[in-house]
């Protein structure tokens, strides 16, 4: 059998190979075939992680085989010796998924320094300062991703040196105290640890890179990999990569950059840079980079040089790069580049200009936009009334843009914890770390003190779409006293706060939000989506309001209109009460007979929304114990209203409850027993459409949906009562209107006996949620309970309720659509559960042959961004 390679070095692996060597490993393989200037190095694959969790979480003998080969290779072309008493070769360890996971996964730099070697480099730099530094960073970084001692034990330390000394920043100590502060460190971490800080460098290797595999199952990854959809399975590589130093003094620096601006996509260079500083002094945030434009002055060469570079990998990879860039000594070198994470709005802007400036194709373009980045584009700003007297209390950069109000959490916990009460809130940090992303996916905004444009909460955010300004250096945030100070007021955990995401300001009030407009290049790149896309796409809705909203975003018609809604208002639940305590037929029907025009006047709205476009209007579907009174005095006025006692209503309440109303007498069922609910409602949807077409010359073919089959002739019965009561209706019109009646599938037996039901339904609508829960057994209630116990014991990976599980209820789904189209090749398919709006189940649905998915009306877009990337992977004639 062929010996697997599990680790490949820079000049053997190229952009292909992103799989297995992750994203970053594949672009620094890339880059060292284009002949950037990178520091040179290996890549542990994306195998060998795997390899490690099934080998019981150890790094298999042939893995570490491999990386002393190639530490060796490395020595060679770098003349250097890891652990040498000249020259000695220092390394950085990185994790690196095929999917970018900004701020998820750990680091570490300087590894191989040791009380040996910090004095070799010092004497051969002729700069101990510079030495340790370096030494204090790696036993910081060290001590807390291998051995998970948490960081600020570090920074405590540090800090109360900066104290004594009566200094504020970490440059300002000099090599002695630095020394000092490595044997601080190092006493620190034996007390901790009960051992030494290693010193053979090799140990340190082999622990670093074990830590990072690690690190691809910590919280904060699995939190981020649903979030994303990136699955478990993947792994991460790691990259073993010689260093650089940005902080040998004033001729060195770091620095991140974008080719583009990722806030607005502006076609301009978006960088900033620190001098004498290592790359996490940027990405966290503890000092304040400058602008990239500085560096003309300081080095106009070297920036000449970045500019080119900058230039060179946007045209190789047809896409708004993300860079990480080190000087040393006046020496340009890029430690790594990716496809940059960027707003909504500059995702929009840079998709048109690359197909504009020829770099993209439009299906290239439509490709490089994630459909839930729209979600953002359609989200409140504030209201431009409530903004005049909002009174900006500080401001911080535009790190992501949208518009945020909302209580002040203190950390992410507390932010998550609020949230599931019911609060709103603003996420308040000094700075963020990945250990917060729980808090940050909670909150409706994120304000830190410190940090650039490219920290780890401007960056995370970004990618979430959640509002965010940060670097708002002018506030004073105590934890431990719970307040923020702006200016001479004090904000307590009570005090509402706003966040404006576009402009940095932050306001010490709540203001008022206003939906979006949507423009300019928004609608060129969806008419590109639209122009490609076979799947249509249809909205969930009951209400004019939110019909003429799906409308505007491009919806195709109604996919699901949920009757019972119409049911909750103020006028209407009396009617409603007592049409379900009626005790005959005839008292029901005089109930009913109320509701009519009600139900009408709705439908007749809904219809002049859609201006001629279908909709499917679903028969009442929950149980009915749901539309009864529970406040003892409500029971008691409908008694009243009633003529009954008091007793014989609540006997009637109580016969009504179930102990599982979502496996009980609902849907199809109420029909069955009570054939009067399915006649008014038919009454009501038939006339209302005749009307409509009547007042406004619009043809409508409405679509009446029973809901909850399981068995064909449960649909023949109510479609029967349906067809006689319709057809009846349209003769006495004189007119002569279409219609069509189906069902919803979201009972198992229903999908499997789809060719039988198909007999009598014209279309199938797939109501996911309800086939979920059924599939599964779970209560979509009550499974987000024990379901948090299945994610961390990697039983399921993702939450079934919002991507739709393709194995089980996804082979339901094929089942049926097999069925019903061998009984009537021409049914139409839909599907209206939640998943209708996730893109990675609206890609399962194109793949599977339906017609068109039904959301809700703000994911419409996205929906339509994702049908038209489905297409593009997996095309399908058009009809």
């Amino acid at each position: 059998m062929e010996n697997k390679q599990y680790v490949y070095l820079f000049t053997e692996g190229n952009a292909k190979m992103k799989n297995l060597l992750g994203g970053k490993g594949a672009n620094l393989a890339e880059m060292t075939g284009l002949g950037i200037p990178i520091p040179q190095g290996f890549t542990v694959t994306t195998e060998a992680c795997n390899k490690y969790y099934n080998d019981g979480r150890v790094l298999a003998q042939e893995v570490k085989e491999e990386i002393r080969k190639a530490m060796a290779n490395i020595e060679e072309v770098t003349g250097k010796t890891f652990g040498g008493q000249t020259n000695p070769l220092l390394v950085s360890v990185r994790s690196g998924a095929r999917a970018s996971m900004p701020g998820m996964m750990d680091t570490i730099l300087n590894l191989g320094l040791n009380d040996e070697t910090v004095e070799v480099l010092a004497r051969e730099t002729g700069n101990e300062r510079f030495a340790y530094d370096s030494y204090r960073r790696f036993i910081q970084m060290f001590a807390d991703v291998v051995m998970e001692i948490e960081k600020k034990n570090f920074e405590h330390i540090m800090d109360h040196m900066k104290e004594a000394k009566g200094v504020h920043l970490d440059t300002e100590l000099d090599a002695n105290d630095l020394k000092e502060l490595v044997r601080k460190f190092k006493e620190f971490y034996s007390r901790a640890k009960g051992q030494e800080f290693p010193q053979d460098p090799e140990e340190q290797l082999i622990e670093s890179v074990t830590a990072v595999f690690r690190s691809w199952d910590n919280p904060r990854a699995n939190v981020y990999r649903r979030l994303n959809d990136i699955p478990y399975s993947w792994g991460t590589a790691v990259n073993v990569q010689a260093m650089v130093f940005g902080n040998k003094g004033e001729t060195s620096g770091t620095g991140v950059a974008f080719s583009r601006n990722p806030s607005t996509g502006e076609d301009k260079i978006f960088a900033e840079y620190l001098m004498n500083a290592q790359g996490e002094d940027v990405v966290a945030g503890i000092r304040t980079p400058f602008p990239i434009e500085e560096l003309n002055k300081q080095m106009p060469e070297v920036y000449q040089q970045f500019v080119s570079i900058v230039d060179t990998l946007e045209k190789h990879y047809r896409d708004m790069q993300d860079m990480e860039f080190t000087i040393e000594e006046g020496k340009l070198y890029f430690l790594q580049t990716r496809n940059g994470k960027r707003t909504a709005q500059a995702a929009l802007k840079i998709a048109v200009d690359l197909v504009e400036e020829g770099l993209n194709t439009k299906e290239e373009a439509l490709l490089k936009v994630d459909p839930k980045q729209l979600d953002t584009l359609l989200h409140p700003a504030f209201d431009e009334a409530a903004m005049q007297n909002a009174q900006v209390i500080a401001q911080g950069l535009p790190a992501s843009p949208g518009a945020a109000t909302g209580k002040i959490a203190f950390t992410a916990a507390e932010a998550k914890e609020r949230v599931e009460k019911g609060e709103k809130v603003i996420l308040v940090r000094l700075e963020t770390s990945p250990e917060d992303i729980e808090g940050m996916i909670a909150a409706e905004g994120i304000l830190t003190v410190r940090g650039g444009m490219t920290s780890h909460a401007a960056v995370v955010a970004r990618g979430m779409g959640t509002c965010c300004v940060a670097g708002c250096g002018s506030i004073v945030v105590n934890e431990a006293n719970r307040t923020v100070k702006a200016g001479d007021k004090l904000y307590t955990d009570q005090d509402y706060i706003s966040l404006d995401g576009s402009t940095g300001n932050v306001y010490g009030a709540q203001i008022a939000t206003v939906d979006p407009e949507i423009s300019g290049d928004f609608g060129t790149f969806m008419s590109w989506a639209d122009e490609v896309r076979v799947l249509k796409v249809r909205t969930n809705s009951d209400t004019p309001h939110d019909t003429e909203q799906a409308v505007r975003f491009g919806a195709e018609g109604i996919g699901l209109t949920r009757t019972e809604h119409m049911f909750f208002g103020e006028d209407r639940i009396p009617a409603m009460r007592e049409m379900i305590v009626s005790r005959t037929v005839e008292a029901r029907k005089k109930a009913l007979d109320k509701i009519l025009p009600m139900q009408k006047a709705d439908f007749k709205g809904i219809y002049e929304a859609l201006e001629g476009r279908p909709a499917t209007i679903r028969f009442l579907d929950p149980p009915l114990h749901e539309f009864l009174p529970t406040h003892e005095s409500d029971i008691v006025a409908l008694a009243k209203d009633m003529e009954m006692e008091v007793q014989e209503l609540k006997d009637i309440i109580t016969s009504l409850h179930e102990f599982n109303p979502m496996m009980g007498h609902r849907g199809c069922r109420l029909a069955v027993t009570y054939p009067e609910i399915a006649e008014m409602q038919t009454r009501a949807i038939i006339e209302a459409a005749l009307e409509v077409r009547k007042e406004k010359g619009l043809n409508i073919v409405p679509e009446l949906m029973i809901p909850l089959v399981g068995e064909v002739k449960e649909m023949k019965y109510i479609k029967d009562i349906v067809v006689r009561t319709a057809d009846s209706i349209i003769k006495q019109s004189g007119e002569d209107m279409k219609y069509s009646v189906g069902t919803m599938i979201e009972i198992p037996r229903a999908a499997i006996t789809a060719d039988e039901i198909a007999r009598e339904a014209e279309f199938f609508s797939f109501g996911t949620n309800d086939l979920t829960q059924m599939t599964f057994g779970f209560s979509r209630d009550d499974a987000g309970n024990f379901l948090k116990d299945y994610y961390e014991k990697k039983i399921y990976e993702f939450d079934p309720f919002q991507k739709v599980d393709q194995t089980g209820v996804g082979r339901l789904v094929e089942i049926a659509v097999e069925l019903g189209r061998k009984t009537r090749p021409d049914i139409k398919l839909g599907v209206c559960g939640e998943h209708g709006g996730d893109p990675s189940s609206v890609e399962f649905f194109h793949k599977t042959g339906l017609d068109y998915v039904s959301c809700s009306p703000f994911r419409v877009p996205l929906a339509r961004l994702a049908a038209a990337q489905a297409q593009i992977k997996f095309p399908r004639e058009k009809k």
